[in-house]
């Protein structure tokens, strides 16, 4: 507030002090000694009294892997598990403009999606892999006689990060217990990673030496890596080599 505008508040009667102390203001006479009478005398209305000071709020504990892993362990279905996601404070829900949740297929196929983080166009839709993105994945899928009802798609993180930027350590580990609960939840037959991401975080695979090959896990699971669609929009040469995976994958969502 500017020095006038107080110098016209103090003219007007109103005073107050500057504290890092909180008192309160209370309509109360409080009974004040008279010096060399003995007698006491009441306050005026609204007088500045003692009060119990108030503790300063605290702030809120740092969200940890332990508390992830604690509240992704909750739900039971992936209806559940999307409204935990929601709700959990992962440091990106500030710079988000969206939670992008798992698209459960109504009619599964037993293949899942796993893609990185979401797109500039999923963190405004708020809807996993739209925008040109999206649109190359249903190509794909169309391919291979298949579409986004069939399968089930989740990213590896839950909202973008600035820039579209790499994801920290501590941003990856924070949403990777509600990708486990989803893994847990859905039991796919086979993953098909995009990216580099996904296929080094679920499987430790080397995209750049590993793509098309599938990987058996210990639990049975089929890893499958292969391309990011936005990586074929700008390396059309590189659908070939897609493509070949796709039919792949196709063969192994058959013989599973």
């Amino acid at each position: 507030m500017a020095y006038n505008a107080l110098q016209d508040l103090c003219l007007a009667g109103i005073k107050w002090e500057i504290t890092d102390v909180p008192l309160v203001r209370a309509n109360i006479n409080t009974p004040q000694q008279n010096p060399g009478t003995g007698t006491t005398t009441d306050s005026a209305p609204g007088a500045r009294v003692a009060t119990a000071i108030v503790p300063p709020i605290a702030p809120s504990a740092p969200i940890s892997v332990d508390m992830a892993k604690s509240i992704a362990s909750r739900p039971t279905d992936i209806d559940a598990l999307n409204r935990m996601i929601c709700e959990f404070k992962h440091p990106l829900r500030t710079t988000a403009t969206n939670t992008v949740t798992i698209h459960n297929a109504p009619n599964p196929n037993g293949l899942l999606i796993l893609t990185d983080i979401p797109g500039a166009d999923d963190d405004s839709s708020g809807d996993i892999l739209s925008g040109a993105a999206g649109e190359m994945m249903d190509k794909m899928l169309n391919a291979i006689a298949m579409s986004r009802d069939m399968v089930s798609i989740m990213p590896m993180i839950f909202w973008r990060t600035p820039g579209g930027r790499t994801p920290t350590r501590e941003e990856i580990d924070l949403s990777r217990p509600f990708v486990n609960r989803a893994l847990e939840l859905m039991a796919p037959r086979v993953i098909l990673t995009l990216g580099t991401l996904p296929a080094m975080e679920i499987a430790n695979i080397n995209l750049g030496r590993g793509h098309g090959v599938p990987v058996t896990m210990d639990d049975g699971k089929i890893i499958m890596p292969i391309f990011h669609p936005n990586y074929l929009i700008l390396k059309p040469a590189a659908k070939r080599d897609v493509w070949n995976a796709l039919q792949n994958v196709q063969n192994l969502l058959k013989s599973a």
